[in-house]
C-alpha cells in the first residue's frame, strides 16, 4: 500500500512538547516524533476486526475522523458514519505557529463537539487523498500481520518525513524571528517575548500564588491583611474551595465517586481551579447584562467556566511536555545521548508492534493511552465540570459579618451566592421561559463595581506584535486560543472559511497583520486626569455618577394614581441605578487595563473578523473602538514630526473633537475657530481641573482634551513643524452605510447628501434628516388632536428635533434598524435632556419621533430603500430552498449567514438540568431575508476599510479602525503626519 507523505502539522509540535523558549533563545528546536504515529496504532489496536477506508481506488488501514464518530447510526447496519474533516493545509514551509491554538471564540451555546482540539491544531493530521472520507466501512479479514507490517511502514514513512520537515521548520522560524524583532532589538524582542509567554500562561498560575501567600502570612503573623473589600472575599473563599476541589478529585481518584466527568475534573491542581471558578463567575457577575447586576445565568457559567478550565489544562500540558523537552534538549547539548527521542520512538514501535502481533491489545491500548489525551471536552463535559465547580463555590463561600454588628449578636454568616430559578415573559405574553440563575448576595454586589483590578483580564494587548495570521486558528496571540472569524458555533460558516484556498484569504490576513501591527501606548497625562475625577465621584465628562439615585419614599395616601406614580417612579430608580452600576464596572475594567498597561513602551491589540468581515480587536476592554474615555487614553506610540500641514490637521482634528456643529463648518472656518480658543486651549492643558474647564465643553471632552495638551505642546516648541505627535487623526465617512448604497445605486442625490462627490463644506445628512422631521411636526402640530392624535406629540416636540436627536436612528436605518430601535434610540436622547418628565408622556412621543423620522429617511433616500428591498426579495428567495445566503466579498472572505432554527439537547449536571442548544439544518427565512442587506453592506464596509489599511501601510501611515460609540460602522484613525 502506498501512503503520501503529508507534512507535519505545527499542533503536532505543540502536543508533543515543542518549546517556545528554545526559540527566544535562538537554539534549534528539535521535533520528536508526531502524537499522530500512535494515534494510528491505537486504533489499530480498539477492535478486532481491521477497518478499511475506500477513497476512490486507493485503500487505507483504518483512517479516522479526528472529529470522532457520529452518534447517528448509519441506515446500514454494516456501517458506521463519521463527521467529514479535512486535510489541514500546509501554509509557507508548513510551521506558521507551533503554539496551541483553538478553532473557534468560546461561546456557551456552540456546539464544541466539531472544535478541533487545542492541542491538535486546526485540521488534524491524515495522509492526502483522505479530506473527503465520511464514512468507515467495516470489512472482514483475519491477516493481522498485514495490519502490522502497514502501521510500521506508517511509522517508517513518518519519521522520514520528519527529517526534511525539521529542516524546513529552521529556516521558517529563521525567518519569523527576523521578521518579528524588525524595529527593535533582538534581545529587547527576546525579553519582551518572554513576558508576553508568562502573560498568558501564568495568569491563574500567579492568582493562586498569591492567595497561598497570604493565607500563609496570615497563619504565621495570626493577623488578617488589610486588604480592599472585594479581594478579602476572595481570599476568604480560596481556601474552602480549593479545599472541597481537592476533596472531590481525591475522591475520584480512589474511585470512591464516579462520574462521566471525572476525568476531567481531575486535571489541574485545585488551586487553580478555585481561581478560575471565582474570577469568572465574578466577570460574569459584572457584566451581567439584560439578566441584571449581580446576576448570571447558570449555563452561560458553567460552559464558560468549564471552557476556562480546559483551556487552561492544554496550556499547562502543553508547558509540561516543553520542560520534558529542555531536559531532553540538555541531556544532548551535555553528550549525555545522541538521539534520545529517535531510540525511545523506535523502543515504542517495536513494543507496540510485537504487542500487535501477540493480540494484547489491552496493553497496546494502555501504552498508547498518553499519547491521545487531547481531544476537544465537548460542550456538555465542560457544562457539567463549570456546574460542579459552581456548586461546591456556592456551598463553601460565605460573606463576612459587617463591620458594624454589635459583638453581643449572633454572627451574621450567609451564603455569597444563592442558586435560583426566574421565569421570563416573552412581549407576547403567551409564552414564558424559566432558567437557572446564579445572584450574588447585595453586600457582594456592593463591592463588585471595584472588584475589576483585583480580576485576571487573560486576553490583554500584547507586548510584542502579534503572530501573523496564516490560517484560521494560526495568528494573534502566543498561547491563548485564537481564530480568524468569531463564528460563535456557527459550523457552516467556520467550515466555509477553512474551505478557502490561502491565497483567496491572503489578503485578508495581511489587512489583518496591518491592524495588529499598529503599537500604542497610555497617555498618562489624561489618564491622570481620568483617576482624578474618577476618585473623586465620577459625574463629569461623561464619566457615570458613582453614587447611586435615592430610592423614592412611598406616599402617605390611599390614592391609587400616586400609588402608581410611586411604583413606576421606583421601577425606573432601580433601573437606573443598575445601568449605571453597568457603566461603573465597565469604566473599572477599562481603568484597571490602562493602569497595568501605562508603564509599557508601547502594545499592539491582536484583530480578528465577526462573520460579516468587520475587524475588531480581540482585547474587548480598554481599546481604540471604545469610548471617548478609552480613545483619549490611548495614543499611537510612534510619533512623527507634524510637518508643514501636521500643525493644520491637529488644528481641525481639535474642531472636529469640539463639535458641536464646528465639525461642519468649512476646514478655514475649523481653523480659524481654534485660533480664537487659543487661550481656553491652553489653559485646558494646563489646568485641566482647577481653570476654566473649555474642554469639557466637547462632545468628545477626554479626546479634546488629549489634543489640547498635544497641540498646547506643538506651539510652546521652538519649532511647532518639528514637533513630534503622537496624536491619531480621525478621517470619518458620513454615513457609511448610505454611502454604500448611493455608490451600488448610481444615485447622485443620495451622494451629495454623504459626501461622495466634492463640495465647498461638508454635507450634513443628519442635519438634512433633521430639518425634514421639523417640518412634518410642525405640519402635525396644526392639527386638531381630536382628529389626529399624534399632534399633541409633535406640539411637545417642535423645540426639540435637532442634528443629535435623529443621528443614531439614521446611521443605523440602513442597517436594519427596527421601528422598536428607532424608538428606544430617540427615548434615550430625550430622557438625557430631561425635556419630558413623565414616562407615559415620554414613550409615545418617542413613539411619534421614531415614525416620523423613518418616514423622512424613506424620502429622502428612496433609492437605498429600492435597493434594501431588492436585496431582501433575493435572500427570502434562497432562504426558501432551505438554504443560508451566502457571498463572497471583494476580498475574498466567504460570508455564511448563521440564521437557522436552534434545536435543545438536555444535559443533567449536579446543579440542574441545563439546555444546551445546537444548529438544526433549517434555515429561517424570515431572519436569513431582513439580515442580508444590513450584513451585505457590513461586509463591503469592512472591505473598504481593509482595503485602505492596506494602501495606508503602502503610504507609510500607522492605520486603526474605529468605531464611534453607539454607532456601528468603522471611521478611520491614522496619523496623516509624513
Amino acid at each position: 500500500m502506498s501512503i503520501s507523505k503529508p507534512p507535519i502539522p505545527s499542533s503536532a509540535l505543540a502536543s508533543s512538547g515543542f518549546d517556545p523558549f528554545l526559540l527566544i533563545a535562538g537554539r534549534r528546536p528539535r521535533i520528536p516524533s508526531p502524537p499522530v504515529m500512535w494515534r494510528t496504532v491505537a486504533k489499530l489496536a480498539v477492535s478486532r476486526s481491521p477497518w478499511r477506508v475506500s477513497v476512490g481506488a486507493r485503500h487505507c488501514s483504518r483512517a479516522y475522523s479526528f472529529l470522532g464518530p457520529s452518534q447517528e447510526p448509519a441506515a446500514d447496519s454494516g456501517k458506521l458514519r463519521f463527521r467529514q474533516f479535512e486535510v489541514g493545509r500546509s501554509v509557507g514551509l508548513g510551521f506558521p505557529d507551533v503554539l496551541p491554538r483553538r478553532s473557534g471564540e468560546v461561546s456557551w451555546n456552540e456546539d464544541f463537539v466539531g472544535r478541533p482540539s487545542f492541542g491538535l491544531g486546526l485540521n488534524g493530521f491524515c495522509p492526502k487523498g483522505y479530506a473527503s472520507v465520511a464514512e468507515a466501512e467495516v470489512v472482514s479479514s483475519t491477516d493481522v500481520e498485514e495490519d502490522v507490517s502497514v502501521a510500521e511502514e506508517e511509522v517508517k514513512e513518518l519519521l522520514a518525513e520528519m527529517t526534511k520537515v525539521e529542516r524546513k521548520e529552521k529556516l521558517f522560524w529563521n525567518r519569523q524571528r527576523n521578521l518579528a524583532a524588525r524595529g527593535m532589538g533582538r534581545a529587547k524582542y527576546h525579553r519582551l517575548k518572554r513576558r508576553q509567554v508568562k502573560a498568558e500562561c501564568e495568569a491563574w498560575q500567579r492568582a493562586a500564588k498569591e492567595y497561598k501567600e497570604l493565607l500563609n502570612d496570615m497563619c504565621e503573623h495570626r493577623l488578617a491583611p488589610n486588604l480592599p473589600y472585594m479581594k478579602s472575599l476572595f481570599l476568604g473563599w480560596f481556601e474552602p474551595l480549593r479545599n472541597a476541589i481537592a476533596e472531590e478529585q481525591e475522591s475520584y481518584r480512589s474511585g470512591k465517586r464516579k462520574t462521566a466527568y471525572a476525568h476531567f475534573f481531575d486535571q489541574l491542581p485545585a488551586d487553580m481551579m478555585a481561581v478560575i471558578t471565582m474570577h469568572k463567575l465574578m466577570a460574569l457577575m459584572m457584566t451581567g447584562g439584560e439578566h441584571g447586576h449581580g446576576l448570571a445565568r447558570v449555563i452561560q457559567a458553567a460552559c464558560t467556566i468549564g471552557d476556562a478550565v480546559e483551556q487552561e489544562v492544554r496550556i499547562q500540558r502543553f508547558l509540561e511536555k516543553t520542560k520534558k523537552k529542555n531536559l531532553k534538549e540538555v541531556d544532548e547539548d551535555r553528550g549525555d545521548g545522541t538521539n534520545a527521542a529517535s531510540q525511545e520512538q523506535e523502543k515504542l514501535r517495536h513494543k507496540v508492534t510485537n504487542l500487535l502481533k501477540q493480540r494484547k491489545l489491552p496493553a497496546v491500548q494502555r501504552l498508547v493511552k498518553g499519547q491521545d489525551d487531547l481531544k476537544p471536552w465537548g460542550q456538555e463535559a465542560k457544562a457539567k465540570v463549570g456546574s460542579r465547580l459552581i456548586e461546591l463555590l456556592i456551598q463553601t463561600a460565605y460573606i463576612q459579618p459587617p463591620a458594624n454588628q454589635l459583638a453581643e449578636d449572633p454572627p451574621d454568616i450567609r451564603p455569597a451566592f444563592l442558586h435560583t430559578f426566574r421565569t421570563v415573559t416573552r412581549d407576547t405574553k403567551s409564552s414564558s421561559r424559566r432558567y437557572g440563575v446564579i445572584q450574588c448576595d447585595p453586600l457582594v454586589l456592593k463591592g463588585l463595581e471595584r472588584t475589576a483590578r483585583h480580576m485576571v483580564i487573560p486576553y490583554m494587548p500584547m507586548l510584542i506584535p502579534p503572530v501573523k495570521w496564516t490560517g484560521y486558528d494560526k495568528g494573534a496571540y502566543l498561547f491563548l486560543p485564537s481564530s480568524a472569524m468569531r463564528t460563535h458555533g456557527v459550523r457552516q460558516q467556520r467550515e466555509a472559511f477553512k474551505r478557502a484556498p490561502l491565497q483567496q484569504l491572503q489578503p485578508v490576513f495581511e489587512a489583518l497583520d496591518i491592524l495588529g501591527a499598529t503599537k500604542w501606548r497610555v497617555n498618562r497625562r489624561v489618564l491622570s486626569v481620568v483617576d482624578r475625577i474618577w476618585n473623586s465621584g465620577g459625574c463629569l465628562a461623561d464619566l457615570v455618577d458613582r453614587n447611586d439615585i435615592a430610592l423614592p419614599d412611598k406616599p402617605d395616601t390611599e390614592d391609587e394614581s400616586q400609588i402608581r406614580k410611586w411604583k413606576w417612579k421606583l421601577k425606573s430608580t432601580r433601573k437606573e441605578n443598575r445601568e449605571r452600576h453597568s457603566q461603573r464596572c465597565d469604566i473599572e475594567l477599562k481603568l484597571a487595563v490602562a493602569r497595568k498597561m501605562k508603564d509599557e513602551e508601547g502594545f499592539y491589540y491582536p484583530h480578528n473578523l465577526d462573520f460579516r468581515g468587520r475587524a475588531y480587536p480581540m482585547h474587548p476592554y480598554l481599546n481604540h473602538l471604545g469610548s471617548d474615555l478609552c480613545r483619549g487614553i490611548l495614543e499611537f506610540a510612534e510619533s512623527r514630526p507634524l510637518g508643514k500641514s501636521g500643525l493644520r490637521w491637529l488644528k481641525i482634528h481639535l474642531a472636529n473633537l469640539y463639535a458641536g456643529g464646528v465639525d461642519k463648518l468649512s476646514h478655514e472656518g475649523r481653523l480659524a475657530f481654534i485660533e480664537n480658543h487659543l487661550d481656553d486651549i491652553f489653559d485646558s492643558a494646563d489646568r485641566p481641573l482647577e481653570g476654566k474647564r473649555w474642554w469639557l465643553n466637547a462632545e468628545d471632552p477626554f479626546q479634546c482634551l488629549a489634543v489640547c495638551i498635544n497641540l498646547t505642546e506643538a506651539l510652546r516648541s521652538s519649532s511647532p513643524e518639528t514637533f513630534r505627535s503622537n496624536i491619531p487623526v480621525h478621517q470619518d465617512g458620513s454615513c457609511n452605510g448610505l454611502q454604500h448604497y448611493a455608490a451600488l445605486g448610481r444615485d447622485k442625490l443620495g451622494a451629495a447628501a454623504v459626501n461622495l462627490v466634492a463640495g465647498e463644506k461638508p454635507a450634513d445628512v443628519y442635519s438634512g434628516i433633521a430639518a425634514r422631521v421639523l417640518e412634518i411636526m410642525q405640519t402635525d402640530a396644526k392639527k386638531d388632536p381630536a382628529v389626529f392624535r399624534d399632534a399633541l406629540n409633535a406640539r411637545t416636540l417642535i423645540h426639540q428635533v435637532d442634528r443629535k436627536l435623529v443621528k443614531q436612528t439614521v446611521m443605523t436605518s440602513v442597517y436594519g434598524v427596527t421601528y422598536i430601535g428607532a424608538r428606544d434610540q430617540i427615548k434615550r436622547r430625550l430622557k438625557e435632556r430631561g425635556a419630558i418628565m413623565d414616562d407615559t408622556e415620554l414613550f409615545h412621543a418617542s413613539c411619534y419621533a421614531a415614525k416620523t423620522t423613518l418616514t423622512a429617511l424613506g424620502e429622502m433616500f428612496e433609492a437605498a430603500r429600492s435597493i434594501m428591498s431588492w436585496l431582501g426579495d433575493c435572500a427570502k428567495i434562497i432562504a426558501s430552498e432551505n438554504q443560508p445566503v451566502r457571498w463572497t466579498t471583494p476580498l475574498g472572505l466567504p460570508v455564511v449567514q448563521p440564521y437557522r432554527r436552534v434545536g435543545r439537547h438536555l444535559v443533567r449536571t449536579s446543579l440542574q438540568i441545563l439546555t444546551l442548544q445546537r444548529e438544526t439544518e433549517k434555515v429561517l427565512t424570515k431572519r436569513q431575508r431582513t439580515a442580508f442587506p444590513p450584513n451585505f453592506v457590513h461586509s463591503l464596509d469592512g472591505s473598504h476599510m481593509m482595503m485602505t489599511a492596506v494602501a495606508c501601510k503602502k503610504a507609510g501611515l500607522n492605520f486603526a479602525v474605529a468605531g464611534e460609540l453607539s454607532e456601528v460602522f468603522p471611521g478611520i484613525i491614522f496619523s496623516s503626519f509624513a
